[in-house]
């Protein structure tokens, strides 16, 4: 007979599995669903280590269209990981919306116009919010696989989303990458071209879906 303490641990743990394999397999095939925008988790502010290497990490964007799409990058101001045995346990990463970069018309005069035009206020507003910020709050590992919970800032509003990730650690440097995952543009007031703000748009709008990656390398 399985004691009460024992049957709370096993119930635990298949709540953990459910999430994570809801996280994953809903990042598996080719149109990802959004990651769910909940409301923030609040978390006592803590000092954080300034660990991160700005030159080898990224945070890669993918928007869309009727007419095609757009993708490319934007580089971190700043961040830090809490590893411990290999474990993570905490990070702040801090996104500098100033360095926007478009990269499939690298190069070209159309991604000037592209990179200044995401910049503006009528899309992310870079001169009011020069930053985005995405905070761990959680990490549930079942099975070698990550679901990593944390609040996700974008222009003045602060959302808190899952998104399935890996971590390793090879000569003490630590990579944590995360899959690709949706988030609703229209959830953070990016309302450009949005039909969630915008009625009358037809075929002129723009995807809410923006695909969205992290690679965040420590020094």
């Amino acid at each position: 007979m399985v004691t009460n303490l024992n049957y709370l641990k096993m119930k635990k743990i298949m709540i953990a599995a459910v999430v994570v394999s809801t996280v994953l397999f809903s990042c598996k095939g080719e149109k990802k669903e959004k990651v769910v925008a909940k409301e923030e988790v609040k978390v006592e502010k803590t000092t954080m280590v300034n660990n991160v290497d700005l030159t080898n990490s990224v945070m890669t964007w993918k928007g869309t269209k009727p007419t095609g799409s757009h993708n490319g990058t934007v580089a971190f101001k700043s961040g830090g990981m809490i590893v411990e045995d290999n474990v993570l346990k905490g990070g702040e990463f801090v996104i500098d919306m100033n360095t926007i970069k478009n990269l499939d018309m690298e190069g070209s005069e159309g991604a000037g116009k592209i990179e200044n035009h995401l910049k503006a206020p009528d899309f992310f507003d870079v001169e009011v919010y020069p930053t985005s910020k995405f905070v761990i709050t959680s990490v549930l590992e079942v099975e070698g696989s990550l679901a990593v919970t944390g609040n996700l800032t974008i222009k003045d509003v602060t959302k808190s989303i899952t998104i399935p990730a890996s971590v390793s650690t090879v000569e003490g440097i630590t990579t944590f990458k995360s899959e690709l995952f949706n988030i609703d543009r229209a959830d953070f007031n990016v309302k450009y071209g949005s039909k969630r703000w915008i009625e009358g748009l037809k075929d002129k709008f723009i995807d809410d879906l923006v695909e969205m990656s992290f690679t965040v390398v420590t020094k």
